[in-house]
């Protein structure tokens, strides 16, 4: 599962490639990033001028082989990203490469049509005190852009009544609807599931964005050119690697073992110290009050049994 987002990261001052940008209503880069569930694969830094979703056709040429030289060509590949990333070059490769795919759709006019029967069926059922609010249904049919897709593609439709109003959302997808002939997977592919379960999981992503951005600073892009920038961001990405490795590898089965890197980085890292420099060694002295001495021992002892790269 290869999740794709972008993100604002605000400038500093008169910056190569400062330009501003509407939405975020700053001066920013907007980097791209791929997480394969907590294992970052990309971190792009970009200008703002660019759509979203520029450069994940390049990304994927790069990271799709990658993936099937470790796992072998049978492994499925899934793209997952939200509506900035619904853009037919993309879906285009995926369906030419053998990739799948769960983006997000941009609302429109036509697509709002085909939910207008769903709507009038649920304000109908919330009147007669057959459902309450807030309500959802789902449907599914074939679409195609007026211009700018090549081909009709499977889309996922849900009309959701809130108190504030109608949340109309749409999905795009070239995942099966019998699941590969699997009875599993096609419980998974429903309309309904694959939006609340599959699609709407891409979410956590997000979180790993927060993690990068707020707890390894990979916004510290406040060099002049943007070479030093994308090396600094890439820094941030390797140490949430060797983070998620960590997490992964050594704090398995501890409190630790779920938590955000922020915390690991509170509690295991950022713990007093005293120093002593010698000529033969380097004393370190733990403060005896340090409430986590016995997850702190065991992380060095699993540490030291890692075993060496060659």
């Amino acid at each position: 599962m290869l999740d794709f987002d972008a993100t604002d990261d605000p400038l500093h001052g008169s910056q190569e490639g400062a330009y501003f940008h509407g939405y975020y209503g700053d001066y920013c880069y907007l980097p791209l990033y791929c997480f394969c569930g907590n294992i970052p694969l990309l971190a792009k830094l970009r200008d703002c001028k660019h759509d979203a979703s520029d450069g994940t056709v390049e990304a994927l040429q790069k990271i799709v082989p990658a993936i099937r030289q470790r796992f072998g060509r049978k492994v499925r590949i899934i793209v997952r990203a939200d509506s900035g990333f619904a853009r037919d070059a993309i879906m285009t490769w995926c369906e030419e490469n053998g990739v799948f795919y769960c983006l997000g759709l941009a609302r429109n006019e036509r697509l709002g049509e085909r939910l207008k029967g769903k709507f009038e069926s649920l304000k109908a059922d919330i009147k007669e005190a057959k459902v309450k609010m807030p309500c959802r249904s789902f449907t599914e049919f074939e679409y195609s852009t007026l211009n700018s897709w090549t081909k009709a593609r499977r889309v996922i439709g849900k009309a959701e009544i809130l108190p504030k109003g109608d949340n109309p959302r749409f999905i795009v997808t070239n995942l099966p609807e019998d699941g590969w002939n699997d009875p599993i997977q096609a419980a998974r592919f429903e309309a309904a599931a694959l939006y609340e379960n599959f699609y709407c999981a891409r979410g956590d992503m997000e979180n790993r964005i927060k993690e990068q951005q707020m707890d390894l600073f990979a916004d510290r892009t406040s060099t002049h050119w943007m070479a030093s920038n994308q090396l600094r961001l890439w820094f941030s990405a390797f140490a949430h690697l060797i983070m998620s490795t960590l997490q992964a590898n050594v704090l398995k089965g501890t409190e630790l073992a779920v938590a955000s890197i922020g915390q690991i980085r509170l509690r295991l890292f950022k713990i007093a110290a005293r120093l002593t420099v010698s000529v033969r060694r380097i004393h370190i002295e733990l403060c005896s009050a340090y409430p986590l001495q016995a997850l702190f021992a065991l992380v060095h002892r699993r540490l030291c049994a890692l075993p060496i790269a060659a």
